[in-house]
């Protein structure tokens, strides 16, 4: 062999080594495809985090029983964020850059979500599903496929929902954030179409405990509506306290609030309380995907613990393990990006799902649901 001829063949070796490598840095190997998610599996809102995961592993567990995507099994790597933005962001940056994942998913809210942007697009990556309607995630961004309707579909329904039966007195509760205020705003618009005000608006923060302030405020207003934009715990902490307080408001919440650990955090306080949906009921076993959900969760779990949040992460799944089919026998993240554009009018079954390479906003399905007695809910 000449010099030349063993330097062309050394180059090809190194280049082949090179792209197999870059397989592995992309979250793809011979026998599994990574898939990285972080959320808060410890802390007040550690349900919700728990039912994220659980229907993204209930539906990979079901496709790996069936043999993967192209023979590869699909691994789901879960870090606990406890709800704290830093450490949402820093896992971003271990999942992408140290554990090589092919795609994120399942983030908790946009709080959560957003500090892990400038690694996902730093290093082009799909990220999928998070579970919010924030503006600040419904912006156009190249990397950040979004399921469901947005925030403000949803507090326009509620307003609308309420306004319709002659109420006009409306407050509202959420969270001192950049979200928390966008919330505020949407619902301000809903009341303004219709020539109301909130009546009052009760600001606060995160991981805030003592609510007496804000609840004295709002009861005060004598709303005949509070809505709340906060999550499971603020919002059943401050239902409780203002019921105790004198409260007869109605209570609706957007579906960021995790309607089943509501239901849970409120028991028999939580009659009658409306939440708004972004997925089809999960108990409405006549829906295919809802069937297909209920089968997969008892199997996975091995009991029947259902919930709208991992309804909707069982789509958010089935939608990412789709792109991965079709990105072909050899996924990468540019080619999932792209395949994910072309998913236009994909069908879950009963609930679809619409993408194009100019808008990653796949849903604006929403429906009312109200607490039952027996913790669950009515349609």
């Amino acid at each position: 062999m000449t010099f030349n001829r063993a330097m062309t063949a050394a180059v090809w070796m190194l280049a082949c080594l090179l792209s197999w490598g870059s397989g592995y840095a992309q979250g793809v190997s011979k026998t599994t495809i990574l898939v990285g998610q972080s959320s808060p599996f410890s802390g007040s809102n550690k349900e919700l985090g728990d039912d994220i995961r659980e229907g993204l592993q209930a539906y990979f567990k079901q496709v790996n029983d069936g043999g993967g995507v192209n023979g590869r099994r699909i691994e789901l790597i879960a870090l606990d964020d406890a709800n704290d933005a830093k450490r949402s962001g820093e896992n971003a940056r271990v999942l992408i850059e140290q554990r090589g994942v092919l795609a994120l998913i399942g983030y908790a809210s946009a709080t959560l979500s957003l500090p892990a942007l400038p690694f996902v697009e730093k290093n082009k990556i799909a990220f999928v599903g998070p579970f919010t309607g924030a503006e600040p995630m419904r912006s156009f961004r190249r990397n950040v496929y979004n399921i469901r309707a947005s925030y403000a579909d949803e507090l326009e329904k509620i307003v609308d929902f309420y306004a319709t039966t002659g109420m006009k007195k409306f407050s509202v509760i959420h969270y001192d954030d950049a979200v928390g205020k966008e919330n505020l705003a949407a619902v301000e618009t809903a009341l303004t179409r219709r020539g109301l005000k909130p009546s009052s608006v009760g600001s606060l923060k995160r991981n805030q405990t003592d609510l007496g302030a804000a609840v004295s405020d709002v009861v005060k207003a004598a709303p005949d509506v509070v809505i709340a934009t906060t999550l499971y715990k603020t919002t059943g902490d401050f239902i409780k306290a203002a019921k105790k307080a004198g409260s007869g408001a109605q209570f609706a919440s957007t579906s960021f609030v995790g309607a089943s650990a509501l239901a849970t955090e409120l028991g028999e306080q939580g009659t009658g309380v409306v939440v708004a949906q972004v997925v089809p009921p999960y108990s409405r076993s006549s829906i295919p995907i809802v069937r297909e959900y209920q089968a997969a969760i008892e199997k996975s779990l091995g009991k029947k613990d259902y919930s709208f949040t991992s309804l909707e992460s069982y789509i958010g799944a089935k939608v990412l393990v789709e792109a991965i089919r079709r990105a072909g026998a050899n996924p990468s993240r540019e080619g999932l990006l792209k395949t994910l554009d072309s998913m236009q009018s994909f069908n879950v079954g009963g609930f679809v799902v619409d993408f194009s390479p100019t808008n990653h906003n796949g849903s604006r399905f929403v429906e009312l649901t109200a607490i039952s007695k027996a913790g669950r809910f009515a349609y």
